[in-house]
């Protein structure tokens, strides 16, 4: 079995060449709408190896939103809006879980154990949060307040993606609506998906009340922010026609959202 605490010496987690721990789309843009992609990858960094996975584990769910990231850029050039986008996978450090919790260092999950987790040493968590979570997390504040400091709190949309079956239980939604402190985005997703023949998940298959939505609490709620979970069942977006149709839909959804909730009228689309 691999050792979970490898790169024992310390040396930095990310080489020079390999990519930051984020990239932001459309960082100028003034649109009041922020997306963010906490799970957009299925990276390692070259000096963890492959965390003793296999190929599939590697490019499964347990690492990646799958279809996330690319319905999250899709949206952010046609929208013409700022997103950011973590590119490590959630197995070196989950962006959207506290710290402190258990699942930030996945060391099993849906049948799978993850070895390059398994009994991991502070320090080497430490490394990781250093070298992926802070500077992540720190461009989504910049964000933020680069946005407000234009005048407008934008909404903020959180994209995700989930799976048909977790651990041996079908999940019949198509589309999750997750919320918690605000409501004004809720009934908005709800009632266009649905119209558009989907099946609605309200709080399913995951709550927005529940602790692992970190980014949603610590960047919109603490600012006060309009703001949503979105979760699109992964096989909806596994290809590139799958992301051009759910993302038209959102497209036309997200470009809404000011008129219909007050924001001061500004013309979404690039």
């Amino acid at each position: 079995m691999p050792d979970s605490n490898k790169n024992n010496g310390l040396e930095p987690l990310l080489s020079p060449d390999e990519p930051p721990p984020f990239y932001v789309m459309h960082a100028e843009s003034e649109q009041p709408i922020l997306l963010v992609c906490d799970h957009a990858s299925c990276a390692f960094p070259a000096v963890l190896g492959d965390m003793g996975l296999d190929p599939f584990a590697r490019r499964c769910h347990l690492a990646i939103d799958i279809g996330a990231g690319s319905l999250t850029e899709y949206l952010a050039d046609r929208l013409g809006v700022t997103a950011v986008l973590a590119q490590y996978s959630r197995l070196v450090v989950d962006c959207n879980r506290d710290l402190m919790d258990p699942s930030a260092f996945l060391p099993y999950g849906d049948g799978i154990l993850v070895p390059g987790n398994t009994n991991l040493k502070q320090k080497f968590r430490d490394q990781r949060a250093d070298a992926i979570y802070w500077p992540y997390h720190a461009a989504v504040s910049e964000q933020v307040n680069r946005l407000i400091e234009t005048g407008i709190k934008p909404a903020f949309i959180s994209i995700h993606s989930f799976t048909p079956v977790l651990n041996g239980e079908v999940r019949p939604w198509e589309i999750g609506v997750l919320w918690d402190k605000d409501e004004s985005l809720r009934e908005i997703f709800l009632k266009d998906f649905t119209d558009e023949g989907y099946l609605v998940g309200d709080n399913e298959p995951y709550s927005g009340k529940a602790p692992a939505d970190y980014t949603i609490d610590n960047h919109a709620e603490a600012n006060d922010l309009p703001c949503l979970g979105l979760e699109i069942r992964q096989d909806l977006i596994n290809d590139p026609a799958g992301v051009t149709k759910i993302g038209n839909i959102m497209h036309r959804i997200i470009e809404s959202i000011p008129e219909r909730i007050g924001m001061p009228r500004q013309r979404v689309s690039a």
